[in-house]
């Protein structure tokens, strides 16, 4: 994805932000607010989530979950291909592409980790974070 001409939009079915939502604000002084486009989750000033709509030149539109990795998840998960997208921007920056066959679970553990990321070490102490024991398909 890095390559390709990308347009962003805020074409996001109402479903699919609600899903998100609802794995968001499990989390800690979580704040929600509509982005450039589409609709993104912080804790304090920091985006640990965003959906958005992308259409790529010649293809068909996408809702992309956006999130934060780092360690051996984040180099795992920029290699792992479809359904992961790397964004060409942000050094533990990823996308995930949100379809039929999304598994709502590992949203849940990627939002969540996402936030432990960014969020400041007492709130990350706060969270009850997934473990993770099978590696992503792909």
């Amino acid at each position: 994805m890095t390559n390709a001409r990308r347009q962003y939009t805020g074409d996001v079915p109402d479903d699919v932000t609600a899903r998100v939502r609802e794995r968001c604000v499990e989390l800690p002084e979580v704040h929600e607010e509509a982005a450039w486009v589409g609709t993104r989750w912080k804790v304090r000033k920091r985006t640990f989530a965003h959906v958005l709509g992308v259409v790529l030149e010649d293809a068909d539109p996408l809702v992309v979950l956006t999130f934060r990795a780092e360690g051996e998840e984040l180099e795992m998960l920029r290699h792992a291909g479809h359904p992961y997208l790397v964004l060409g921007w942000g050094r533990d920056a990823l996308g995930l592409v949100i379809d039929a066959d999304t598994d709502w679970d590992e949203v849940r553990e990627l939002v969540t980790d996402s936030y432990c990321v960014l969020a400041p070490k007492k709130l990350v102490g706060l969270v009850d974070r997934p473990t993770h024991t099978d590696p992503p398909p792909g």
